[in-house]
């Protein structure tokens, strides 16, 4: 008889775990225990020496699907029971323990065979929109505390009938320790004012079917949904949500509709398919097939994003209404989504025609994540629902954690070895989003037990993240913007040493007081030095230039750094203000000359703006990067040949002047060509002057690991030129995949900044 006591610590709990271990035990004749013992799973096993050794093999290498076994400690002891006390599945025990053991399951997409039973006509849960079991169903967004038990969840409300109760205590049913298990009898109903269950589902699916907009609670929040290929629908949504150009995600009802309407290769087809269920950002394809979406759904844009349903309520209302669906964040443009009954009333009852809930509470916001790949190379565009709050590795050891930026926001808490990368809460633009942030860093500071004991923020000073950290009790430390950019794409791929960051994105305060944005650094995770960086130019207005590309151009136009390069001809840059609004370029004119309200930036992402803006793509926004996507979009897969471009040393940087470029790219436009060619005409530049400033970097002695971090490089074309260049050159170069490549990673890359300045080393 051979006794052990065993702790397995990572995501253990709401994933089936603990009937996973019942059922290894029973299976290979051993008695002991398991429980949910604070935030990981503690049990005693007994039995022969070959058993006890098979069993604790099987705990890493049988774990459920959902399950990430970080780390298994076995220790000789234990009760030692007796062969006829069997195997037991013992209440939860919470207990003090090392915060690091808290780790909170992500939602999980409804699994097959609770698909299945969704549309048995002789199941107890056909067509029940609450269907879940071990393998599937709600974990962040309902979980209040751990350890998991329903008690601890939005489900303590609802008791279990007879038949769940006997589902729930049979080790050999798939539903054995589900928290969240209902049914029609004891679970969640649906409603729509007056009507429940399947009533409230056919009056939501009138509505959509009849042109409307309907209001719906999903896993993470609500959601505003109507039929993807009704122009009508979809342009009033547009027009009451005050989302007038950025895409809209459809919900597709499987991979077949999904292949009518987009490009899905192998690795596409995996994340769609994942128990993530991300949005995924596809290549349209040009058939009749997209005759299916109003052009309304991303309007003028070669890329759709679809994903597949996430929960049998998403399910029932495709299969009822036999169309994709548009499904987009319940909120107002810029706002946090809407999780509260009342909030989402008060807040939606101006765009939606009808609300389509329940009386589940949602303890925790979560949007849909949002992917993309660029060849077998996933990039995150938006880390939340499905993937968040999954822990991801990080050298730390005291716990630290990251305020995140201003746009795309997202914190991180950070001990042990690992960091959770909150939510996506948004854009931190006004007080419902600042408040969202807290009430989600509290609630995640709580469940896994991260008390950090340094804060790491951003530079700037106007940044509300930056504001609330200096607010707290805590050790701070300030990280520059794009240090955290690069910071966070090491930190990823775990480098050690030194490394060649690149960061391209919109605007990020610079530690001489300026504003960053095009950026070459020699890095480690303690620091770095700036090794190169594009030419500056004036942002009339400030931040009204970031709304406004044709003031963003004018102020390349008529005030770019000066290094040595003619500005275009003044007839050449009056092809471009002839059709402007007159009085604005006066007004801008007279601002960059006399340097009143423009703010100097060394920024790709307004350099793409401009070009924008010359093409005649865009001279004003709705949404941050709308003049890159759609700059993107012009250039598609047209052959290019490179503008005129230059790089001349300042003041010890290698500095690239775009004053040749877009020369150039006027006089070229002035000849007559397609603006496609153009648009490929500056990726290709940009790609090229990126390798060039990397060669000077790398021949005065900078490392061969080159770190790519920033909005601009959610840009597939630019990526994928970029990376081609520089491996032609030796180098070795990395992105995120699991982190945001945008700012919506700056909080991962603080706190790994934060972990190694603690350290002394990265």
């Amino acid at each position: 008889m051979n006794a052990r006591r065993f702790e397995v610590y990572g995501i253990v709990q709401g994933v089936g775990f603990r009937p996973f271990v019942y059922r290894t035990a029973a299976t290979l004749g051993l008695t002991g225990w398991v429980a949910n013992v604070n935030g990981h799973v503690e049990g005693e096993v007994a039995g022969p020496a070959a058993q006890v050794k098979a069993f604790a093999d099987r705990l890493r290498s049988d774990a459920p699907a959902l399950a990430e076994v970080r780390r298994i400690r076995m220790t000789e002891g234990g009760a030692r029971p007796s062969y006829g006390e069997g195997f037991r599945v013992r209440h939860s025990m919470p207990a003090s323990c090392d915060p690091a053991a808290r780790e909170v399951p992500p939602d999980a997409a409804i699994c097959d065979a609770c698909l299945s039973e969704l549309r048995d006509p002789g199941d107890r849960r056909y067509r029940y929109p609450f269907v879940n079991c071990t393998d599937c169903g709600p974990r962040a967004t309902i979980i209040e505390d751990l350890p998991y038990d329903r008690i601890r969840t939005t489900m303590r409300g609802f008791p279990l009938c007879g038949n769940c109760a006997a589902e729930y205590a049979d080790p050999g049913d798939r539903r054995f320790h589900a928290e969240p298990v209902a049914c029609p009898v004891c679970g969640p109903r649906l409603a729509w004012q007056d009507l429940r269950g399947e009533k409230a589902l056919g009056a939501a699916v009138d509505m959509i079917a009849g042109g409307g907009i309907v209001a719906l609670k999903g896993l993470g929040g609500y959601q505003l949904v109507c039929d993807a290929g009704d122009p009508r629908a979809v342009a009033e949504l547009r027009r009451r949500k005050h989302r007038p150009a950025k895409p809209f995600a459809v919900m597709v009802d499987g991979l077949r509709t999904a292949s009518s309407l987009a490009m899905v290769g192998a690795t596409e087809e995996r994340a769609l398919t994942s128990a993530e269920r991300p949005v995924v950002l596809l290549a349209r394809r040009r058939t009749r097939g997209n005759s299916r979406l109003a052009p309304q759904v991303h309007p003028g844009l070669p890329r759709v994003g679809l994903f597949l349903p996430t929960t049998g309520l998403h399910h029932l209302l495709l299969d009822d209404l036999a169309r994709p669906l548009v499904v987009t964040s319940g909120n107002l443009s810029d706002e946090p989504i809407a999780v509260d009954d009342a909030e989402a009333r008060r807040t939606l009852s101006g765009v939606a025609d009808g609300f389509l809930t329940h009386d589940r509470p949602i303890r925790a916001r979560y949007d849909d994540s949002v992917v993309q790949f660029a060849g077998r190379t996933r990039i995150t565009v938006r880390r939340a629902r499905g993937l968040a709050p999954g822990p991801l590795p990080l050298r730390v050891r005291a716990p630290v954690a990251g305020a995140g930026a201003q746009l795309k926001h997202t914190f991180t808490l950070a001990a042990d070895g690992r960091a959770v990368l909150g939510p996506h809460t948004g854009d931190l633009s006004d007080l419902a989003s600042h408040e969202a942030f807290q009430a989600s860093y509290e609630h995640l500071r709580h469940l896994t037990g991260i008390e950090p004991r340094v804060l790491a923020h951003d530079l700037h000073p106007g940044y509300l993240s930056t504001q609330w950290a200096k607010a707290q009790p805590l050790r701070r430390i300030a990280v520059q913007h794009h240090h955290a950019h690069v910071a966070a794409c090491a930190a990823e791929h775990a480098v050690r040493g030194p490394f060649l960051g690149i960061a391209y994105d919109g605007l990020g305060l610079g530690d001489d007081g300026t504003l960053w944005g095009g950026e070459i650094l020699v890095a480690d995770l303690t620091g770095y030095r700036r090794v190169g960086r594009f030419a500056t130019a004036p942002l009339p207005g400030g931040d009204a230039a970031v709304r406004h590309p044709s003031r963003t151009a004018l102020g390349h136009l008529l005030g770019g750094e000066a290094l040595g390069s003619p500005r275009p001809n003044p007839w050449l840059t009056r092809t471009f203000t002839d059709r402007l609004d007159p009085h604005e370029v006066t007004t801008v004119t007279a601002m960059v000359a006399r340097n009143v309200n423009c703010p100097r930036a060394s920024s790709a992402g307004r350099l793409f703006d401009t070009v924008a803006s010359l093409l005649g793509l865009a001279d004003r926004v709705g949404y941050e990067g709308e003049a890159a996507v759609l700059l993107e979009a012009a250039a598609g897969d047209t052959h290019a040949v490179p503008l005129a471009h230059r790089l001349v040393r300042v003041d010890g940087l290698w500095v690239y002047d775009p004053a040749p470029t877009l020369a150039d790219l006027l006089v070229r436009q002035l000849d007559g060509e397609p603006v496609a060619q153009l648009a490929a005409a500056f990726h290709l530049t940009l790609a090229i002057v990126t390798a060039d400033l990397v060669a000077h970097a790398v021949a005065e002695g900078a490392p061969h690991t080159v770190c790519l971090g920033g909005g601009c490089f959610v840009n597939r074309r630019l990526l994928t030129e970029v990376r081609r260049r520089l491996r032609a050159q030796g180098l070795r170069v990395l992105v995120g995949g699991q982190v945001p490549v945008g700012d919506g990673g700056i909080s991962y890359g603080q706190a790994a900044v934060a972990a190694a300045r603690l350290t002394g080393k990265e």
